[in-house]
């Protein structure tokens, strides 16, 4: 039997309720590091140079940039990351449920304020 590739491990793990909520929960952080590598290599930065350049060691960048950190950066972190790389930081927020779920919350905070 051939070993799955990820693509099809990954849709069978998604299958689950429980992986699927925990993948979803924590798409911002590995999305945020993703980004963060992106900025720096097209600045055509290494680790190195953006220590330098944010006066930091490159242990720090590494772990500011890896998936697998615990550590959850300052927003005045990433900010200072950005700018140093030659971009800013805009937050930007979505909805997680669906208009009908998001009425049913209004109506509830609205009986809430009588």
């Amino acid at each position: 039997m051939a070993r799955p590739n990820f693509k099809s491990f990954k849709e069978k793990a998604l299958d689950r309720p429980d992986v699927a909520e925990e993948y979803e929960r924590l798409s911002p952080a590995y999305e945020l590091r993703r980004k963060l590598v992106a900025l720096r290599q097209s600045a055509g930065l290494t680790q190195e140079e953006a220590a330098e350049l944010l006066n930091t060691k490159k242990s720090n960048i590494s772990r500011l940039e890896s998936v697998s950190s615990s550590i959850s950066p300052k927003l005045s972190t990433i900010t200072d990351y950005a700018e140093a790389m030659g971009y800013e930081v805009r937050i930007d927020f979505v909805p997680l449920h669906s208009q009908k779920h998001n009425k049913s919350l209004q109506r509830t905070a609205e009986k809430r304020r009588r």
